[in-house]
């Protein structure tokens, strides 16, 4: 967090004034000769009553209606320079509009000075003073600016006012000019396309994982970049007061969003809590409107000044929650948003006029970088979360097939030397291991994983295991609910791939009971049978046919494109052939293919009951 503020404190010193030898050649006026007029002029008055007046000059009085309008007159001699030195004067402030006239003659101005008057508060002024205009000594320069007095503003850098005012060497003065612009517009403007794609991201990342917390950081970012246009856009097609206002109320849902990422990304959720945060949406713009344009400073800085507490509590809560649950987390985070606390202060103390307005505002550009840092902080967690899922998942899947082997020795083992008691004792634990481990970890996975694909994969996974248990420890299954099993499922999955089904079925003249093992074994058949007929067979009808008497038979038959003659003429490799002929030979039954390219598939499956 210190680093952090060093190089802010750094950032900002590259933008201040230039010192050493360099200050020599500059003239810097604090005195000047101010007359307040009703309208603009297009010259300078020579009447009136002109007072002195020390600057800079922040218009902190009481307001009229409108625009105000201030000529200032300043006089001088020009600095001892070489002859062929080119002179230009340097205005660090001026809000929000001016001209320039130098001996009566007029030399730059800044953009309309009506309404809506072009706003260059952000920006420093650059003119250049032509040598054929320049005496010397007695030099006149007139200045005339537009603005508006705090009372009518939001926020002091957009009150009226002028700075000091420097001559000096052209070249010197436009490289200040050329930084201040920089770190007060060009970054603001570099800043704002950033945070807008930043804020895309996440409203992506918020679309697909559901998260809310994302949701309003997306928003946060970009309204952010919105109501940093006001920095650099200069000639916004809106009235002074109506852009004041909008530009007040807009800041506070954007707050209130802010709020709501800090508190749902601790899992605060309070229906009442989230309902009193978005009443000041109404609340404080009523407020506003209440005061009235003539005291819309007011108004803005107890809004600010409520909101800037209200964030400083969140993140208090933020940091403490933090501490307890994420303390990996809590250094990186803390100092984000330690930083973000130092600026927002900053800025609260510069608007109750504890700090007077810098030239370079640390606000403009540090709150968007520190919003990058979070995003990247965020971006960073959701890739770590989704790598551990994945390896979980695969972890899941490997030891599904670990404890499957396992399963298939034991059971083969038992088969063999007939211990039947043995056998029991050893699928109860195997069954239960499964049950309560894997069981357990895969229906969490379930319920909580965030991304789809994970918890379809885990659901998947879960009735494998499901299956595999009832194989190992469940009693003999009901042939009739067998059917009805395998038709529900057999149905569904060829409905969904868009192929007819035709099912056809005898009931048997007596109940009749299928082992477990059978049961599972001639499930999984089913399923591959019914896999590959879905990705391999291009078909786009099939029958299934059972029969039972004596022995049990189930036949699949579909009309596709049937199993290529490439395969050595043998239709046990390839599409899982060789894995139904050998779970039909465990039963003690069998399972034949017949294909050939054109008349589709049938798979007859014939086992003993």
């Amino acid at each position: 967090m210190l680093r952090l503020a060093l190089l802010l404190a750094a950032l900002v010193g590259l933008a201040g004034p230039a010192g050493g030898a360099d200050e020599a050649a500059l003239l810097t006026l604090r005195q000047a000769q101010a007359l307040s007029v009703p309208a603009p002029t297009l010259a300078p008055p020579d009447g009136g009553h002109y007072v002195p007046q020390a600057l800079p000059d922040d218009w902190t009085g009481p307001s009229g209606p409108g625009e105000q309008v201030r000529w200032y007159r300043l006089d001088f001699d020009p600095p001892p320079v070489p002859a062929a030195t080119l002179l230009a004067v340097y205005l660090p402030r001026v809000c929000s509009n001016l001209e320039v006239h130098l001996n009566g003659q007029l030399l730059y101005r800044g953009g309309r000075l009506r309404e809506p008057v072009t706003r260059n508060c952000y920006r420093s002024q650059l003119i250049s003073l032509p040598a054929g205009l320049l005496t010397a000594s007695g030099n006149r320069l007139d200045i005339q600016v537009v603005g508006f007095a705090l009372p009518r503003v939001s926020g002091r850098q957009r009150a009226g006012g002028l700075s000091e005012v420097i001559v000096g060497p052209h070249p010197l003065l436009a490289d200040r000019h050329e930084r201040q612009v920089f770190w007060n517009v060009t970054l603001a403007q570099i800043i704002a396309a950033t945070l807008v794609m930043v804020g895309v991201v996440m409203l992506a990342l918020a679309w697909v994982r559901r998260a809310g917390y994302l949701f309003y950081f997306g928003v946060v970012a970009i309204g952010w970049a919105m109501l940093s246009s006001r920095v650099w856009w200069r000639d916004i097609p809106l009235a002074h007061g109506t852009l004041e206002l909008l530009s007040c109320i807009a800041f506070v849902p954007l707050s209130v969003c802010a709020l709501l990422f800090l508190l749902r990304y601790c899992g605060v959720a309070n229906r009442k809590l989230d309902l009193a945060l978005w009443s000041q949406c109404l609340l404080l713009p009523a407020l506003l409107l209440a005061l009235g344009p003539e005291r819309l400073f007011t108004g803005a800085a107890i809004c600010y000044s409520l909101l800037a507490l209200e964030v400083f509590v969140t993140i208090g809560y933020f940091l403490a929650h933090a501490w307890r649950t994420r303390r990996e987390e809590f250094w990186l985070l803390g100092s984000i948003l330690g930083l973000v606390a130092v600026v927002v202060a900053i800025e609260v103390g510069i608007q109750d006029r504890v700090f007077d307005l810098p030239h370079v505002h640390v606000i403009h550009f540090a709150i968007p970088v520190l919003f990058c840092a979070l995003a990247f902080r965020l971006v960073q967690t959701f890739a770590q979360a989704l790598t551990t899922a994945e390896a979980a998942r695969q972890q899941l899947e490997q030891r599904v097939h670990e404890i499957s082997a396992e399963i298939e020795r034991n059971f083969s083992h038992l088969a063999e030397v007939r211990v039947e008691q043995v056998a029991e004792k050893e699928r109860k634990r195997i069954a239960a291991d499964l049950h309560d481990d894997l069981g357990a970890k895969l229906l969490t996975i379930v319920h909580t994983s965030t991304d789809e694909r994970i918890s379809t994969l885990a659901r998947e996974a879960l009735e494998e295991m499901r299956l595999s248990v009832r194989g190992i420890a469940g009693k003999p299954v009901q042939l009739t609910d067998a059917l009805a099993d395998w038709r529900a499922e057999t149905v569904s999955r060829l409905g969904d791939a868009g192929i007819e089904i035709e099912w056809q079925s005898s009931e048997p003249a007596t109940p009749r009971t299928l082992a477990a093992r059978s049961y599972v074994q001639t499930t999984r058949v089913l399923r591959e049978a019914t896999s590959n007929l879905i990705k391999h067979s291009g078909a786009s009808r099939a029958v299934v046919q059972v029969k039972v008497d004596e022995e049990f038979q189930l036949v699949i038959r579909d009309n596709g494109r049937g199993i290529p003659l490439e395969l050595d003429g043998r239709l046990d490799r390839g599409h899982g052939m060789a894995s139904m002929k050998q779970r039909a030979k465990q039963m003690q039954g069998q399972c034949l293919v017949e294909s050939g390219p054109g008349y589709g598939t049938v798979i007859r499956l014939t086992l003993p009951l």
